[in-house]
Parts: C-alpha cells; sequence; structure tokens
C-alpha cells in the first residue's frame, strides 16, 4: 500500500440538501448509509467499476459550524488509506498533529479516525478491517 488518498468527505448544515446538489451538478449517485450508529450518504462519484481516475466518498451532517465566508478555505475532508492506523498515528503526534476524532470502528469493515495537521486541516485515517474467512 502507498498511502493513497482515498475518500472525501463533504460536511453540510442539510445532509438531504447537499446530496441534491451534487447529484443535480455532477450527476453523482448519493445514498444513505443504513446505520444505526451514524447519519451517513455514501457519495459514487462514477459506476462501481469505472476505471475513470478519481475516488468516492461521503457526506454528513456538519458536526459545528461552517466558518464564515471569507474567513479562509472551508473545504472536504480527504482520508487516507494505511496498513497500521496505531502506527501511522503515533507518525502524525510526533510530527505534531493532533488527534481530532480518536480511532472508532466503522461497523466491522474498517478503523477510521481524525487529525489535525499542523497547519489546523483536518484529516482522516482508514484501515480496513482483515475479513475473517
Amino acid at each position: 500500500m502507498s498511502n493513497r488518498v482515498v475518500h472525501f468527505e463533504i460536511q453540510a448544515d442539510d445532509p438531504e440538501r447537499a446530496a441534491k446538489f451534487y447529484r443535480d451538478v455532477f450527476g453523482w449517485t448519493i445514498e444513505k448509509w443504513d446505520s444505526p450508529d451514524m447519519e451517513y450518504w455514501m457519495v459514487m462519484t462514477a459506476e462501481k467499476d469505472s476505471k475513470e481516475p478519481g475516488i468516492n466518498g461521503g457526506l454528513l451532517r456538519r458536526p459545528c459550524p461552517a466558518p464564515a465566508p471569507a474567513q479562509g478555505t472551508n473545504c472536504y475532508v480527504c482520508t487516507v488509506q494505511v496498513d497500521d492506523f496505531d502506527a501511522i498515528a503515533t507518525k502524525i503526534e510526533t510530527a505534531g498533529g493532533i488527534v481530532a476524532l480518536p480511532k472508532f470502528s466503522l461497523a466491522g469493515m474498517a478503523w477510521q479516525g481524525y487529525f489535525l495537521d499542523t497547519e489546523g486541516n483536518t484529516f482522516g485515517l482508514h484501515q480496513v478491517m482483515e475479513q475473517k474467512a
């Protein structure tokens, strides 16, 4: 694995409105993920087996107010897929990054967590869980 960005997230005050916007503008397929633990929509920017370059993502309710319009960059959160979440988390903290949202399980599928870099930018880490045979 090469520590590539594999997922983006769009935060929204009104996820249904945001989903409609992205469907209407880009033709993305956006479906609500059936989870009792979190309100989340999966965003597919291309067909499942597409060979086009790009990544898919998610959409979720914004957990806090958005920055003021002229305050600075308000952008998507990118997630990096890693082989060893804990080892990379240690490297992040050693390099001056901080935990924004601690490691948590995504329904037995993967480990996820969020960090702030030294400039205050948010990014995610994602480690796919080994599937039991």
